[in-house]
């Protein structure tokens, strides 16, 4: 694939791997729980999985908006397999800018998936402070923590891994382990509400080993790869798996309407004033927050100063539109919505994460209030 032409709106393989392969296993995915193996490795034919890998390592060498685009239209199909996908170019993107050059060259292959371990039992969804522990240890650096949610746990190759700094004055540092590396224990398999296949498990660290030159970025540094790197393409991806599933309900929910009628007044659903009202009201939040995805990643493109606020912004305005949006959507269906084949129920299911999900969407209206204020974001 020639990366200056890539597109996920006009490439063939993308768009049949989005048909034939995301799409017809989505339903197994989520009532089985069943983690979109297939579908990843679909997408890394296609050479979709190195999409933020550089050109000269074999990637696309694209970015945000590329990879908001991608992950809008995988979680139109499988909210499941858009969060995976959103955490692998999460995990790519801080080994892109600090990792070995034989890893990133296996991520533009599609031949090494990552994703981010971040979040801690002691710290719960404030990530950018670990509790874990790496010391200097004589063959290397042994890593102990309590992670309580790794999404692909025990299906990536690798885990992009903060832990509480070997010696600088700092919050954290970042670390590449190998998802096979003995002392790694995952949970019991993932059974949630949503996002049913994303294997988020917990996963238990006791002296992991890892080498010096496995640091993403300098010791103590972990804070400024989280803000710098990771905070902007996770909230810009939630954001936009968040926009997709808004998409998969209103689908679902105009069609119910259309087609299912009072047979007595000879009057489809959508001829109701009430269920139309509902229908555009949820339309004009999913557009509203799309347009603040597309805002945010040209305030990153352009470097504006408004940047960092967006970032803040959108997963959390995202988020809200998709809660009320598939609960619309819902409504819109009665008491059918709870059937699988309508296909909203299990939008409106993928939709309760992205609120609870770090940073929550009310950690996130604290740091907005903040800005607004002009007081500082940490401390």
């Amino acid at each position: 694939m020639n990366a200056q032409l890539a597109s996920p709106a006009t490439d063939p393989g993308f768009q049949q791997t989005l048909q034939d392969v995301i799409a017809v296993d989505a339903q197994a995915v989520d009532v089985e729980g069943r983690y979109p193996r297939r579908a990843l490795e679909a997408l890394a034919r296609a050479g979709w999985l190195g999409l933020v890998s550089a050109r000269e390592v074999g990637g696309m060498g694209l970015g945000h908006r590329a990879a908001a685009e991608v992950v809008r239209a995988i979680a139109e199909r499988c909210g499941t397999t858009a969060m995976v996908v959103c955490m692998h170019y999460c995990g790519a993107a801080v080994i892109e800018a600090h990792g070995p050059r034989e890893v990133r060259e296996a991520i533009a292959r599609g031949e090494h998936v990552s994703t981010l371990a971040f979040s801690e039992v002691g710290s719960r969804s404030m990530f950018w402070a670990p509790q874990s522990s790496a010391v200097a240890v004589e063959d290397g650096v042994a890593l102990d923590a309590d992670k309580s949610w790794i999404t692909s746990a025990g299906e990536a190759d690798s885990y992009v891994w903060s832990s509480r700094p070997l010696a600088a004055d700092a919050p954290s540092t970042i670390w590449l382990v190998d998802a096979k590396a003995p002392g790694l224990t995952v949970a019991a398999p993932f059974d949630g509400l949503g996002l049913r296949g994303n294997a988020s498990s917990p996963v238990q660290a006791r002296g992991v080993r890892v080498r010096e030159a496995d640091r993403l970025g300098p010791d103590g540094g972990g804070f400024d790869v989280m803000m710098g790197i990771v905070l902007p393409y996770f909230n810009v991806m939630n954001a936009a798996v968040s926009c997709g599933l808004m998409e998969a309900a209103l689908r679902g929910a105009a069609a119910h309407a259309a087609t299912t009628s009072y047979t007595h007044l000879r009057q489809a659903l959508a001829d109701m004033p009430t269920v139309r009202a509902q229908l555009a009201r949820a339309r004009v939040q999913a557009d509203q927050a799309w347009l603040l995805v597309l805002d945010t990643v040209a305030a990153l493109e352009g470097g504006r100063e408004d940047a960092m606020l967006r970032v803040l912004e959108v997963k959390a305005a995202a988020g809200d539109a998709a809660l009320g949006v598939t609960d619309a959507a819902m409504r819109v269906g009665g008491g059918a919505a709870f059937r699988k084949e309508v296909g909203v129920e299990r939008a409106f299911r993928d939709a309760r994460a992205s609120s609870v999900m770090a940073p929550t969407a009310d950690a996130l209206y604290d740091f907005i209030g903040k800005a607004v204020c002009g007081l500082p974001l940490f401390g």
